[in-house]
């Protein structure tokens, strides 16, 4: 009763606002690509928890960034309203802010759910970067654990404390349905899933894109928090693939308050989705095995979708264009199968 009494004061008091969530409670999640693809040849296909990914000639990756939802590895029943765009397209000018750093996969965003790049051979690795003790970590570290990743974490940290120098500690990439898994470098080069050289070079790359985004973030009025690189290889040569700096790969807290809220052992205020794993906590759902997935009503759903959009605007600095989602699957075919024949074909 108290959300719908504060919508009701929105539309007396705040009407854009109040439009603005209607419109975005009436939109249709974009939960399903239906591609038709002008090729000569069938594209391969593979579903992702969140991206439709199609591989054309086994040399190009056409990646619709759907508006699924995954938490504790596992897509939640409902899609959220512009996720996909709000994605796709932070991923895109991330993708531009850094490519003096390392090469990337994008070649082009024809539409704002889509993104077109280079197909590459993928490390079967992801590079987690760390510069402050919070999320997944935290609850190890809060439940005892002080080595993990092949590093020793010091006694006395408190949650959400900055490390003097942000962590590596990279995950395997599982396939689709498992989960990733913590892995020490020394495991990593033990296991010859990638060569030391090339390792080093992931470190390296990982560490500036860390330092960009984090600078790109404090003018923004934002910490970059924690975040996830993923890497390939294409022609001997080391590309950034996938999303970079999104909500859904980083995490974000205002900086605004931040010295304030660690000291009094305050909850940050911060952009990422962990805000929908700890929803799901506090149903008591955590992803485990004969659990069932708590309801979301359409309000929790448009506050999900705003939290999206507010991360877009607060860490891009522009207004958020909401795509025309009246004929999603009519738009988004035309305008990849524009690109094929003036690019491709």
């Amino acid at each position: 009763m108290p959300k719908l009494l504060l919508l009701f004061k929105e539309l007396l008091f705040s009407p854009q606002i109040f439009y603005n969530k209607i419109y975005n409670i009436m939109a249709i999640a974009l939960t399903k690509s239906n591609l038709k693809l002008n090729t000569s040849k069938k594209p391969d296909f593979y579903l992702g928890k969140v991206r439709d990914v199609y591989t054309v000639d086994n040399k190009l990756l056409i990646m619709l960034v759907s508006d699924r939802i995954s938490a504790f590895d596992i897509v939640l029943p409902k899609g959220i309203p512009f996720k996909g765009q709000v994605l796709n397209q932070i991923a895109s000018k991330f993708l531009d802010m850094t490519s003096d750093i390392v090469p990337n996969w994008k070649i082009s965003c024809p539409d704002p759910t889509v993104m077109i790049g280079h197909k590459v051979e993928t490390y079967p690795i992801e590079m987690i970067i760390r510069g402050i003790l919070t999320g997944s970590l935290w609850r190890e570290y809060k439940n005892g654990v002080r080595e993990i990743y092949g590093l020793r974490l010091p006694d006395g940290m408190k949650e959400n404390q900055r490390f003097p120098e942000p962590i590596i500690t990279p995950t395997t990439k599982a396939e689709q349905g498992m989960h990733d898994e913590p892995i020490s470098k020394e495991e990593i080069l033990k296991q010859n899933l990638i060569s030391p050289e090339e390792y080093e070079l992931l470190e390296k790359y990982t560490r500036q894109l860390f330092e960009r985004g984090s600078k790109i973030a404090e003018d923004k009025g934002l910490i970059l928090v924690d975040t996830k690189y993923e890497f390939g290889k294409k022609d001997s040569e080391i590309y950034l693939i996938d999303e970079i700096h999104t909500p859904d790969s980083s995490r974000y807290f205002y900086a605004n308050g931040y010295e304030e809220r660690f000291e009094k052992g305050e909850a940050q205020k911060q952009l990422s989705k962990e805000f929908v794993r700890e929803w799901l906590m506090e149903q008591g759902f955590k992803g485990e095995k004969g659990q069932q997935v708590p309801k979301m009503d359409e309000i929790f759903v448009n506050e999900v979708s705003e939290r999206y959009i507010e991360l877009y605007e607060k860490i891009i600095g522009e207004k958020f264009v909401k795509a025309d989602v009246s004929e999603p699957h009519e738009r988004i075919n035309e305008s990849i199968n524009n690109w094929l024949e003036e690019n491709y074909l």
